[in-house]
Formats: C-alpha cells, sequence, structure tokens
C-alpha cells in the first residue's frame, strides 16, 4: 500500500510458532506459507530490560478492525485516507477492549501507519490507549530495495535499532521476512493477518507467547526510534 492509502492498526487469526528455535516458523492466515522470525533465543545477547521505554516494540499497522464481521454485520472496505477523523465508517468497528489486551502485552506500542498523529488523537482515545510514538515515513519514491519489499520494512527496521520487534499487517510478504533477516540484527516477528478477520485471540496469545521468550532470553544494547 503507498504512502498516503488509508492503512489501519490491526491483528488477525495466526498460528503459535515454535520461539526457541533458531528460526521462530508460524504459518500466514490461509496461506499455508511459513513465516520466518529471528529467534528471540540466540546465543550472544545480554539480559533483557523490563522499563516500557526499553521493551520490543510493537508496530501497529493495518486495521485494527476487520473489514467483514463476523456478528453479522456487512462487509465494509477501505476508504481513503482523505476520511480520517471521527466521520470514518470504520471506527464503529473498534473492540473497546482491545486497547486494553494491546497494553497488557510485555512491548513498547508504536504507530506504523499512514494515518500518523491522527492514531492519537481519533483511535488511542476510543480503544482507552495513550499518546504512542509514531513512525515517521520516507518520502513517496524514496524507499529503495528488491522487488516485492513492502515500502515501510526499512523505516520499521531503522526504528527498531537492533532491538526485538513485532510488526503486525496484512500485506507482510516472504520478501519482507527474507529482508529483515538480513538486516536486522536482533529477534523479530512479522505477524501477517487477514483483513476481513480482525484481531483474534490467538494473535495475542501468539505475541504473547514471543514476547515472553523475549523476556526470558537476552539481546544488545540498542536504542531506535524516539
Amino acid at each position: 500500500m503507498p504512502p498516503g492509502a488509508l492503512t489501519w492498526p490491526f491483528l488477525g487469526d495466526a498460528r503459535t510458532p515454535p520461539v526457541t528455535a533458531h528460526r521462530s516458523r508460524a504459518h500466514a492466515h490461509g496461506s499455508g506459507t511459513a513465516r520466518r522470525c529471528r529467534s528471540p533465543t540466540a546465543p550472544g545477547y545480554r539480559a533483557a530490560v523490563t522499563s516500557a521505554a526499553e521493551r520490543p516494540p510493537l508496530f501497529l499497522d493495518g486495521p485494527l478492525i476487520p473489514f467483514g464481521s463476523p456478528a453479522g454485520q456487512p462487509e465494509v472496505t477501505a476508504v481513503s485516507s482523505t476520511t480520517v477523523g471521527e466521520g470514518n465508517p470504520l471506527l464503529a468497528r473498534l473492540g473497546p477492549g482491545v486497547g486494553a489486551r494491546l497494553a497488557a502485552l510485555r512491548c513498547r506500542l508504536v504507530w506504523a501507519t499512514t494515518w500518523g498523529e491522527a492514531a492519537n488523537e481519533i483511535i488511542a482515545p476510543r480503544i482507552g490507549l495513550p499518546r504512542l510514538p509514531v513512525v515517521e515515513w520516507p518520502d513517496s519514491g524514496a524507499v529503495g530495495g528488491p522487488r516485492g519489499l513492502h515500502w515501510k520494512t526499512p523505516a520499521l527496521v531503522e526504528w527498531a535499532g537492533g532491538r526485538p520487534f513485532v510488526w503486525v499487517d496484512d500485506e507482510i510478504s516472504e520478501m519482507d521476512r527474507l529482508w529483515v533477516a538480513a538486516a536486522h540484527s536482533g529477534p523479530s516477528l512479522l505477524h501477517r493477518i487477514d483483513p476481513a478477520q480482525g484481531l483474534q485471540d490467538a494473535d495475542f496469545s501468539l505475541i504473547a507467547e514471543w514476547l515472553r521468550a523475549v523476556a526470558a532470553a537476552s539481546w544488545p544494547t540498542a536504542s531506535g526510534g524516539s
């Protein structure tokens, strides 16, 4: 999705991968494609820190709410970023309890969305989240890389600064996983979800297990983002 297109923070259905293998693996929702994640238990790392600022960032990206509703509501499609605001028709689908569940994870929540600061003004209050850091994106056309690499991937790796990180999105591809594995020195979990399903219990279980493994292991001191 190019800069300027609508992007909401979201998670989705997933299966829990082993987190102690050299390469953790899981299957993308409905695709059967294994996902590579750098192991949080690889040797050569220091003891994990517990302060909120140094916890692994979790980049919230894509729709936090599903486009298709299991509750019988009609399906909706993404609208352009010009509708960012209280009148956006998707806001009514935000789950009121999702903010508390995200905040309970042992990570640092970060908006990685083209909504920018509007996510703090419009989305965060609706789900009980405080103001969160926001990733700043490069100018359109300034991102290089191989064909198939998502335009957000290099910026997220730079923001993480070598620390473990989680990225949730519905557009993560195998190219993104391969690129992160080569360019990022720390553990990573790139979690692809189904935008029609939105956030599911299995996603929280998957992410929480991965973060517990990171906390129990160690990683190099690094600082990224702001």
